[in-house]
């Protein structure tokens, strides 16, 4: 089976399921509003699943080249003491890969460079979908149509597409925390590959870059839409008193180079993930929060499971119900998980209640952590016929 599909959406999800469909013979082609597709945001952990869905898409081998693994870090307090620690070589050992981090503008290259030049269309805007026509799907754009055999609603957490499919779901709904990141301007020197910190409602965690530099985040308890004149001014006044090496990654950082965003998740989950002939995914589909480090993983999932659906089943609906029944309840139940280790993490407040946290992580065996890990690592794409 063969046709014609348009992604809407050039982020990594939307590029990963073009690549995807190309492999199994379908002509693409990739909606992106912005005028340019430029590489930029901060950094990303990829853990297991997410690599070896890039595997099957073709571009797992030039990631890991790109990358750097993960093998030393953990969770530690404020005052520079260990909550508990990553055993990188032992998830290395249970799933054939460590987590690895890598900047998100590199990995945007290699997904754009998988795909030709002639399939991105960019600076257009999808205004609305028509599925009168059961077997096509018709995109109005501002000043163009677009039609397909397959429409992937890949356009993020704000998706027009799916607010137009699913007019009574409410939505995205602020999460209670916004996060500051930037990736440092020059190499910064790190005892451990990946780190996070979690204070009374905050949190600061670096990605160490095979380069040398490194990508440092910081989440805070906020109200929406708080933004700062001087956005490095206040991480220092927040974590200039925090254990190394904190001080230094700030002080590796351009002021212009901090980038800030309000988390936003889809605390309803979706009824259904497909409507018609149109698919969501990634953050269209189950945006979640950012605390066990899967939301583009699972983006990279529904990317290598759409494609695997279509190449095997013998029609486009049949097709796209695999895809809702493989990757919805996985995907909401991953959304799920985070949401909780958000509140069990970043955003406690109450003084007996980290301080509770704070014990117990600290009384865990050190495979308490990999365990976790694994619960959602832990997954095989299926192969693409």
């Amino acid at each position: 089976m063969g046709g014609s599909a348009v992604v809407v959406g050039g982020g990594i999800g939307g590029l990963a399921a073009a690549i995807g469909l190309r492999l199994i013979g379908w002509e693409v082609t990739v909606v992106e509003r912005a005028p340019v597709l430029a590489d930029v945001g901060a950094g990303i952990s990829l853990h297991a699943n997410g690599i070896r869905a890039l595997d099957v898409l073709g571009v797992g081998k030039a990631v890991r080249a790109a990358a750097r693994p993960q093998y030393t870090g953990g969770t530690r307090v404020p005052g520079g003491g260990w909550l508990a620690r990553m055993d990188g070589t032992a998830l290395e050992r249970a799933l054939g890969t460590p987590i690895v981090g890598i900047p998100r503008a590199v990995l945007h290259h290699l997904l754009r460079a998988g795909l030709p030049s002639e399939c991105l269309m960019v600076g257009a805007e999808v205004t609305s979908v028509d599925r009168s026509d059961p077997h096509k799907v018709r995109l109005l754009l501002r000043d163009a149509a677009l039609e397909a055999d397959l429409v992937v609603a890949a356009d993020g957490v704000g998706s027009r597409l799916r607010a137009q499919l699913f007019p009574q779901h409410p939505g995205p709904a602020y999460s209670g925390s916004t996060v500051l990141r930037a990736i440092t301007e020059r190499p910064v020197e790190l005892d451990t590959d990946f780190e996070l910190t979690w204070g009374k409602g905050a949190e600061f965690g670096h990605i160490a870059f095979a380069d040398g530099r490194a990508e440092w985040h910081a989440v805070l308890n906020s109200p929406p839409g708080v933004r700062h004149a001087d956005a490095l001014a206040v991480m220092r006044r927040g974590f200039g008193e925090w254990h190394d090496p904190i001080p230094a990654l700030l002080d590796a950082t351009g002021p212009d180079a901090v980038l800030h965003h309000d988390i936003h998740e889809l605390v309803t989950p979706l009824p259904a993930f497909t409507a018609g002939r149109v698919a969501l995914l990634g953050d269209a589909a189950h945006a979640m929060t950012p605390n066990l480090g899967q939301g583009a993983c699972q983006a990279l999932e529904d990317a290598a499971v759409l494609a695997a659906a279509l190449a095997t089943e013998p029609t486009v609906e049949s097709a796209l119900a695999r895809y809702d029944t493989e990757r919805r309840p996985r995907s909401q139940s991953v959304a799920r998980a985070a949401r909780q280790a958000g509140r069990m993490g970043q955003r406690l407040t109450h003084p007996l209640a980290v301080a509770l946290r704070n014990t117990a992580l600290r009384l865990a065996p050190s495979r308490a952590t990999v365990h976790t890990i694994l619960r959602h690592a832990d997954w095989t794409p299926p192969g693409l016929g």
